[in-house]
């Protein structure tokens, strides 16, 4: 099992936080979830940190079966609405995002 996860460090516009989640969860969320092959999709909203730790707003989690589930998704056409979806929501935060595979090791 793989995690696709998209994780976006800086800070969402002051005041403007319910109003970036619920756009996340009314236009991204139906999307990410048509990813091919996706088998679970997460949105975590960051509510403590240490005070070390950098500043992550949201974190989101799509679970795939394999790299090649990934990559076929990755080359969607749903891809492409959500990323540009993603665009326009992302008016409304101040940082980056990236992204990060990992492999699921391990549960307990």
């Amino acid at each position: 099992m793989y995690t696709r996860c998209a994780i976006f460090e800086g800070q969402i516009t002051p005041g403007r936080e319910d109003e970036f989640f619920r756009l996340v969860e009314e236009r991204l969320l139906p999307l990410w979830k048509q990813m091919p092959h996706a088998t679970a999709v997460r949105v975590l909203r960051g509510e403590r940190r240490d005070a070390d730790a950098p500043p992550i707003a949201m974190m989101q989690e799509i679970d795939y079966p394999s790299l090649d589930a990934i990559d076929e998704a990755l080359s969607s056409p749903i891809r492409t609405k959500a990323r540009a979806v993603t665009e326009e929501i992302v008016k409304l935060f101040d940082g980056r995002f990236y992204h990060i595979v990992y492999r699921r090791q391990a549960e307990g």
